[in-house]
């Protein structure tokens, strides 16, 4: 089985966040790109960057909050150390992925956009990860893996978990 690192995020501090999206103030209608450099900096958006934001861009806090809220892969909470993505595309369905799905909410203990109590892994939906033909995929972190059963996730999630304590 492969392996995945987990990935490390920077702890958040608002001057972290001011000197991370600097490079956009000067860009006008630059706020996704801002959103990205924070959520790829830090893991997640925090409450603290929207007024931060709002000031950079000359937009209301409600504003900044409006696209965040918007598009949900920006998460407003840290992820877990891993991210786990569920295809739910169609071709990925017709090879079980909803059963699949099923199994792995229950393994975690958490639902789509939420974090396993033990802060190991978040689940998110993604709806084509270009590997139907190796149907049903999941996605950890960066990394594709194909024909995935319960069976595999459990050992997969068992796997991640292990090389998780290892790394700290």
């Amino acid at each position: 089985m492969q392996s995945v690192t987990p990935r490390k995020f920077a702890d958040f501090s608002l001057a972290a966040a001011s000197e991370a999206v600097e490079e956009f103030r000067a860009q006008p209608g630059a706020l996704i790109n801002a959103l990205h450099k924070l959520q790829d900096t830090f893991g997640y958006v925090d409450e603290a960057a929207m007024t931060m934001l709002g000031k950079l861009f000359n937009l209301s806090r409600a504003e900044v909050h409006g696209v965040t809220s918007f598009y949900h892969d920006f998460r407003r909470t840290p992820p877990g150390r891993y991210t786990i993505k569920v295809c739910q595309a169609e071709a990925c369905q017709a090879m079980g992925s909803e059963a699949l799905t099923d199994s792995i909410k229950e393994a975690l203990g958490c639902d789509f956009h939420e974090t396993s109590k033990d802060g190991l892994f978040t689940l998110e939906p993604v709806y084509c990860l270009g590997n139907c033909a190796c149907s049903p995929n999941i996605m950890v972190d960066e990394q594709v893996f194909a024909r995935v059963s319960s069976d595999t996730f459990k050992k997969l999630s068992a796997s991640l978990a292990s090389n998780a304590a290892e790394v700290k």
